[in-house]
């Protein structure tokens, strides 16, 4: 099995968990480490929202996520609460994996079974009871967009790069799971394209938090949170006032991915070799 954070659901995508029920998710204040309260509003997050969690190491970022995966009801460390659609989620979202509508990604993936990419993919779509014939090769297609390094339906899941594999997740969160909202904890260095991963993720209308140290990812959110001491420092809303940065860090972003691909197919960057 795959140890991670997507939850086989045994019901079909018609079902409760569908995004189309899930309007927001709101996540109240809480304390710092010190017990000092937050002082933020309420955090709204709604269908197709991007937002990015920033801070120093151990300022509180994946225990943020942490909170909105568990469905905190000022039942942990932090003291936050998350509603959902204004009110306290269902018991079921609490307490049962197999009908949480979050899927978390890490980078700490473990495959503890060797089977295929196919038959992993299989598994899942008989778990969520769907009957489309070609969401399987959907999904791998997806998957060959958010990375360079080809998936395909052959390949064992314990042989693939952390870059694969994280694609091969996301892809699967998108259109098997069909999850509302994506949490993905520190995965830009895990050899995935996160401009284009950002796009799909709006085209389907879901929701997603990074957690993240990259400067392209918090750029290319829409919002920004910021952890301090355990706690939301502020929470800062750009709205295009960053457009230009934005551009100038993407372009610098593709210089380097040439780069380090090049690099990885053993060239020599001469001054000659550099791209204009």
């Amino acid at each position: 099995m795959i140890i991670t954070q997507i939850f086989f659901s045994q019901t079909n995508n018609r079902s409760c968990m569908s995004s189309c029920t899930i309007h927001e998710i709101t996540i109240l204040p809480g304390h710092d480490k010190y017990g000092n309260p937050e002082q933020f509003e309420p955090i709204v997050i709604r269908p197709g929202d991007t937002i990015s969690i920033v801070g120093p190491t151990g300022s509180g970022k994946t225990a943020f996520i942490n909170d909105i995966e568990v469905f905190a009801q000022d039942d942990t460390s932090t003291g936050r609460t998350v509603l959902v659609n204004g009110e306290i989620p269902p018991e079921e979202f609490i307490r049962d994996p197999s009908k949480k509508p979050i899927a978390l990604i890490t980078q700490n993936t473990k495959c503890l079974a060797d089977m295929t990419v196919g038959t992993f993919l299989a598994m899942h779509v008989r778990a969520r009871r769907i009957d489309r014939p070609d969401i399987i090769t959907e999904t791998i297609d997806l998957a060959n967009q958010f990375t360079g390094e080809q998936v395909q339906a052959g390949f064992r899941i314990s042989a693939l790069s952390g870059g694969q594999t994280r694609a091969l997740m996301v892809a699967d969160a998108i259109l098997i799971s069909n999850a509302p909202l994506i949490l993905l904890d520190e995965v830009e260095n895990a050899g995935i394209f996160r401009e284009r991963v950002i796009g799909v993720l709006k085209e389907y209308c879901k929701s997603v938090i990074f957690v993240t140290h990259d400067p392209l990812v918090s750029l290319l959110s829409d919002r920004r949170i910021v952890m301090r001491h355990g706690g939301v420092e502020k929470v800062l809303c750009p709205e295009g006032r960053e457009t230009h940065i934005r551009d100038m860090v993407s372009r610098m972003d593709v210089t380097l991915c040439r780069f380090r691909e090049r690099i990885r197919a053993g060239e020599l960057l001469t001054e000659q070799g550099f791209p204009v």
